[in-house]
């Protein structure tokens, strides 16, 4: 029952953190009212709001990246891990479909096939025009320093209570660093989602990249935490336990 409970507060929270990170990013493509800043802070206040929400009941992972991270860290079993990555892709995956039916129904239209939906993506058709290299480095260094604060702002002793906005506003200035590059994934199922619903051929094919450079960070960062090196061992000990 209590995991049943976990996964339905993550697919809530990773349906919350789509629907309103990526709504806003198609939102500022049809209108340009928001801008990289309005982007970047959508992301980070509906993180910041979902840690408050399911934080209690789920640790507010919303990130198939961060639940590796824990697993490596020995903060949560491969048997979880799993079961929140489906929760996690599910919400990500539901939540693009009901952007793409809100834009569709505009009576304006919409091309998804011209503007897209929030996929990420890299080369010189994207954005700023970043090539491979580019795109890889920043996914896994910046997955790296936000799984970082996560499981540093959540270790015993921290002040916990300033966990979910210290996330949170990591996040923000991740977005405000990254959106030119890739979009800003740090998240497989914030990728997943809007790549499977763009009809994006390219998204698809690029979708390698936002799963495997955010899983090598976090499993860096974890592995840090697991041994010890940014925490002191009783308290890798004492989370283990």
């Amino acid at each position: 029952m209590m995991m049943t409970r976990k996964m339905i507060a993550e697919f809530i929270g990773t349906f919350t953190l789509v629907f309103l990170g990526v709504g806003a990013a198609v939102m500022a493509g049809m209108h340009d009212i928001l801008g990289m800043s309005g982007i970047s802070f959508a992301f980070g206040l509906a993180l910041i709001g979902m840690a408050h929400g399911i934080g209690p009941i789920s640790g507010c992972h919303i990130n198939p990246a961060v639940s590796f991270g824990a697993v490596v860290a020995g903060r949560m079993t491969v048997f979880e891990m799993v079961r929140y990555w489906i929760a996690q892709v599910g919400g990500a995956c539901i939540a693009a479909l009901v952007i793409l039916l809100m834009v569709t129904g505009r009576k304006a239209g919409y091309d998804v096939g011209v503007n897209g939906l929030g996929q990420n993506g890299y080369g010189a058709d994207y954005n700023g025009g970043y090539t491979l290299i580019a795109a890889l480095l920043f996914e896994f260094i910046a997955t790296f320093l936000f799984v970082i604060v996560i499981l540093g702002s959540t270790s015993p002793g921290a002040p916990t209570t300033m966990a979910g906005l210290a996330i949170g506003l990591m996040l923000v200035a991740i977005h405000l660093v990254g959106i030119q590059i890739t979009g800003v994934s740090v998240n497989p199922a914030r990728s997943i989602g809007p790549a499977i619903f763009s009809g994006s051929a390219t998204a698809i094919g690029q979708l390698w990249l936002f799963i495997v450079a955010p899983m090598a960070g976090a499993a860096l960062a974890g592995l840090l935490f697991r041994e010890g090196l940014l925490i002191e061992k009783t308290q890798v000990d004492d989370v283990a336990a």
